[in-house]
């Protein structure tokens, strides 16, 4: 597999071809939506590049690898899920969305070492069924706050999970950042 980066350090240049072909610039060979999608997974830095414009078109592909994950792998995004983010788009919350599911998966990958715990023998299931439900009570909570009207966050289980003080913590302080945001865009 190729180097993270190129030796000057800038991710490595893909071109997308009209005929859709991607063209790997450092490996001078083509390659396919699941090499890039490899590449992610083993954390290549890369952008695609149109060839004929040369504008930036990572955040297309990268879509697109979604999309095909999607469609033939196992569905990791729920209906709901996609419901909520697609209402987003026009919102006057759609700015802050980017930023908070950052924040979210950020936190995430925080969480992956209680995940890989509670796979450890001993832990078991139970461990990662109290992690998930704590991520998806936040989750809901969330969409809640940024989409009127939704059902998000009135089905969570009145009887949550017990909080760690430091998640509760970095919530209050991701909330603080969040109605600061909020005031900005009101002013």
């Amino acid at each position: 597999m190729a180097d993270k980066k190129t030796s000057d350090g800038e991710p490595i240049v893909i071109k997308k071809y009209a005929n859709r072909r991607l063209y790997n610039t450092q490996s001078s060979s083509y390659i396919t939506l699941d090499d890039l999608a490899r590449m992610v997974r083993t954390g290549v830095d890369f952008k695609v590049l149109d060839a004929k414009s040369g504008s930036d078109i990572t955040h297309a592909i990268l879509t697109q690898i979604i999309m095909e994950e999607e469609t033939h792998g196992e569905q990791m995004l729920p209906v709901s899920f996609l419901r909520d983010l697609i209402s987003m788009y026009g919102n006057s919350m759609q700015s802050m969305m980017p930023s908070y599911l950052e924040a979210t998966m950020e936190n995430f990958r925080t969480n992956q070492a209680k995940l890989r715990e509670a796979f450890q023998p001993g832990l078991g299931a139970g461990a990662f069924s109290k992690i998930a439900e704590k991520n998806m009570a936040m989750f809901q909570a969330a969409a809640g706050a940024f989409i009127p009207g939704s059902n998000a966050g009135k089905d969570a289980t009145p009887e949550a999970p017990a909080a760690d003080p430091d998640d509760i913590d970095a919530l209050k302080s991701q909330m603080a950042e969040m109605q600061r945001k909020l005031d900005k865009l009101g002013k």
